[in-house]
């Protein structure tokens, strides 16, 4: 007797063989669905020869600046002239944003001061489209506020114009907007 295949035509036993090959492909496809996933590897560095032997393999992360000692106490907005940067801290003292700013060419003396006026948006003196307009003091009749390019830019260099208005980051701005009413207390600290 002859085997199943002989008495088959060649086109069926060809079909009968791409039927199988698909239903197994099926099989293994479904199969791998619904298996485990595998995680993505992990590569960790190794020492190399030119490493110190008390050089760290984890990378650092940058340190925030601590607040301020002597910063006042409460919910505040602290300003640091020195490390250009300012802190939004909560009523129970801690901080809870920080973010660097550009200062204009006037800067505020060191002390205590007041949210006094808000506006949403207009020129700047340096000609500037801005918002975000918090107004807290005036040194020799220029305006010291913080405030944020509409177009979310740096301010340009001031070519000796006396600019007050501290320039922040565009979420920094909207962030304060939203932290500081009339009245919130800023203190300036060197």
């Amino acid at each position: 007797m002859r085997p199943v295949a002989a008495r088959l035509p060649s086109w069926a036993w060809v079909t009968g063989l791409t039927a199988g090959a698909t239903a197994v492909v099926v099989a293994l496809a479904v199969q791998a669905d619904h298996g485990p996933r595998p995680a993505a590897a992990v590569v960790t560095p190794s020492a190399s020869a030119s490493a110190t032997p008390h050089a760290s393999l984890t990378p650092e992360t940058p340190k925030v600046p601590a607040l301020p000692d002597r910063s006042g106490e409460g919910r505040r907005i602290v300003y640091s002239l020195g490390a250009k940067r300012v802190w939004l801290v909560d009523a129970t003292g801690k901080p809870i944003r920080t973010f660097t700013v550009w200062p204009g060419t006037v800067s505020p003396q060191p002390g205590r001061y007041s949210i006094t006026l808000r506006t949403q948006s207009l020129k700047g003196s340096d000609g500037v489209e801005i918002e975000h307009v918090m107004y807290f003091t005036k040194v020799d009749g220029v305006n010291v506020a913080f405030s944020n390019a509409l177009d979310g830019a740096s301010p340009p260099p001031a070519n000796g114009q006396k600019l007050g208005g501290i320039r922040l980051h565009k979420q920094d701005g909207a962030a304060l907007w939203a932290f500081g009413d009339q009245g919130t207390r800023v203190a300036v600290v060197n």
